[in-house]
């Protein structure tokens, strides 16, 4: 190949993987609203793509109606964005901008007040016992955030929720807000947010019977979350049979 090509070859195959992160993502809102995980026109996830550059969803547009064309393609360091006649919603832009900023691990981001999660948050204790092989997954890898003060309306809020996803840290419970969850694809992501959604479903079912928990030994908790770390493409099945499904059924998302 000679050196005149390679710089075409290099932006098709940019294209190529950016065009990939539109549509996994936009399966990932049109699922989340099928299991009835949105709220209204609010929450936001988002992808990075290359460099400070980052996809999310438009404002106040309904989950089941995202489409891989209809993300926005926003740069975390332009302090115009905002301003911009298509500006995200800003709560959106304050948190995913600076946690994209701040934490390179965090390529994908989702955040949702879905039921279960939120439902968890709202406890004076919100930590989640290993009772079961979902809750375990999740041993070690949640911080949970008392600091609620509103909306997130600025840089600082967004930087302050950035510094507390420490290392090995995944999971982002926002006491009296929703659920966060970062991952290194979107896949990931997705898979990770799903499986708290149900593991939080589940502590809140055995906690409504009144009964007490049957907790498992620490070293089988941290077992079973390492093994759920180990667990091969589990994830990157789990959103290719999303899209299997959306493909059948409304692949409009694609467009």
């Amino acid at each position: 190949m000679t050196a005149s090509l390679r710089p075409a070859s290099v932006v098709a195959a940019a294209e190529d993987a950016h065009a990939d992160a539109r549509i996994d993502l936009a399966a990932a809102f049109r699922w989340f609203a099928r299991l009835d995980m949105h709220e209204s026109i609010a929450n936001h996830m988002s992808v990075a793509v290359d460099g400070s550059r980052f996809l999310i969803n438009p404002c106040r547009l309904h989950f089941s109606r995202v489409t891989a064309g209809s993300l926005l393609l926003l740069d975390a360091h332009d302090p115009t964005t905002l301003d911009q006649p298509d500006a995200p919603d800003p709560t959106a832009w304050y948190l995913h901008a600076r946690l994209h900023a701040a934490l390179p691990q965090a390529r994908c981001i989702m955040h949702l007040h879905s039921k279960y999660a939120t439902a968890l948050a709202c406890l004076a204790d919100s930590t989640m016992p290993p009772i079961d092989m979902n809750t375990a997954r999740f041993f070690g890898r949640v911080v949970i955030d008392g600091g609620f003060a509103g909306m997130a309306l600025s840089d600082e809020e967004g930087d302050r929720q950035a510094a507390l996803m420490t290392e090995g840290k995944t999971v982002l419970l926002m006491a009296n807000h929703g659920v966060l969850v970062i991952g290194p694809t979107i896949a990931d992501a997705f898979d990770e947010l799903y499986y708290f959604e149900r593991a939080a479903e589940t502590l809140l079912t055995c906690y409504a019977t009144g009964r007490p928990l049957r907790v498992m030994p620490e070293e089988v908790a941290r077992l079973t979350e390492r093994q759920w770390r180990g667990y091969g493409r589990f994830a990157a099945d789990h959103l290719d049979n999303v899209k299997a499904i959306l493909d059948a059924e409304e692949p409009g998302y694609r467009d």
